[in-house]
């Protein structure tokens, strides 16, 4: 098991959940009635599930795809460790997930 740490847009926690490893971070969020909408159904063809994470595990992920990237470019409050949660699997022993602002 995985805790995820949930923070709001100014940096507080919200939330911390135990999630599976493994588990679509987009799903585990949604659960956690964290403000993700994931309009296209983990299609790569929206922003609408962009997450902040912590420095430590945004270096853990696998890159992100050229297709993710590009839909990045349209999110607002886009940081160095942004990434799309529909694209992410819970991984490691604590995740530190941010929403944008």
């Amino acid at each position: 098991m995985t805790l995820v740490r949930f923070l709001n847009s100014d940096g507080a926690l919200d939330r911390e959940v135990e999630a599976a490893e493994g588990a679509n971070l987009l799903d585990v969020a949604q659960a956690a009635d964290q403000p993700l909408e994931g309009t296209c159904d983990k299609s790569i063809s929206c922003s609408t599930c962009h997450v902040i994470l912590s420095a430590e595990d945004f270096a853990r992920m696998p890159r992100a795809s050229e297709e993710e990237e590009d839909l990045l470019d349209l999110a607002q409050d886009v940081r160095r460790t942004s990434r799309l949660a529909c694209q992410l699997t819970v991984s490691g022993a604590v995740m530190t997930v941010r929403m944008p602002g």
